[in-house]
């Protein structure tokens, strides 16, 4: 059985709460990533900073980057994955949230982001061919 933790992209970097949009965005350009997850305390999961949560959630409405934290893009209930659950649990979770990226925690600390390409690299599978087709219209 492939679990998350076979596949995700351990030791994520991640961006806490009280940091600003803008360093964010410095991070992300960095580190070459679209995504970040949004860290409060004790380093529990509270979401996903998206490149696109930037430019339309701030930028967009004029909002200034260096002001904005990172916490107040976060979601209301963040969608994680726990390290041990299978891969058709990352499916569905990726499918039903219409999400590309899950942060992935043992208890409620974070140890890894698993990616849509992660998911797609690591099964040879009938489901991820739904799941690249269920995500991939924008």
């Amino acid at each position: 059985m492939t679990t998350a933790r076979d596949i995700m992209t351990p030791g994520a970097a991640f961006i806490r709460a009280d940091e600003t949009v803008l360093r964010a965005a410095q991070k992300m350009t960095e580190l070459g990533v679209g995504a970040l997850p949004i860290c409060g305390t004790h380093n529990r999961v509270m979401g996903m900073l998206t490149d696109r949560d930037i430019v339309v959630k701030v930028l967009g409405a004029s909002k200034d980057p260096a002001t904005v934290r990172a916490g107040d893009l976060a979601q209301d209930e963040p969608v994680t994955i726990g390290a041990d659950d299978d891969a058709a649990e990352i499916i569905r979770t990726m499918t039903s949230h219409q999400v590309r990226r899950l942060p992935v925690i043992v208890g409620h600390d974070l140890v890894g982001v698993v990616a849509l390409a992660d998911v797609a690299h690591a099964l040879d599978d009938p489901q991820v061919a739904e799941l690249l087709r269920a995500l991939s219209t924008d």
